[in-house]
């Protein structure tokens, strides 16, 4: 019996969306995130910084989940604009509301956002995979403490 490979479709992404914010909002281990990046090519745009593959990942992702914390980001769309050749492009927006502080401050801020994304997303070996991911514009809500 052949146990075919899982597909790239527009529900698995949409899903795949899903459980990626909800990783982040739970500050889940590197060990358990990585594996929904793809490492080779991997470039991730975020308005501080552009990380490169894992290693920069990883370092973007040690200070942000020091920095921010009662993360939670709730999915407000997932279009999949093309799926060809095993990659999809994929518009993403998403509010992220946080608590945060910058090392020395006395007190917390609270951060609230509507980040419109873009992200490139290939069929790893085990469901869908980040192959490009970048912030292209935040939208503060009222109220929110700037970055």
């Amino acid at each position: 019996m052949t146990v075919s490979a899982p597909e790239l479709t527009e529900q698995a992404i949409k899903d795949f969306a899903v459980v990626w914010y909800k990783a982040l909002d739970r500050h889940d281990p590197l060990e358990t995130v990585l594996p929904m990046l793809h490492n080779e090519g991997l470039e991730m745009r975020f308005p501080e910084v552009t990380a490169r593959g894992y290693d920069g990942f990883t370092d973007w992702y040690n200070a942000v989940t020091t920095r921010f914390f009662d993360e939670e980001h709730t999915v407000r769309s997932v279009e999949v604009k093309s799926i060809e050749n095993g990659q999809a492009d994929v518009l993403v927006v998403v509010n992220w509301q946080c608590r945060g502080h910058d090392g020395q401050d006395a007190r917390s801020k609270w951060f609230g956002f509507d980040a419109y994304q873009e992200w490139t997303v290939v069929m790893g070996p085990d469901g869908p995979q980040i192959l490009v991911y970048g912030v292209c514009r935040l939208d503060p809500m009222p109220g929110s403490a700037e970055l």
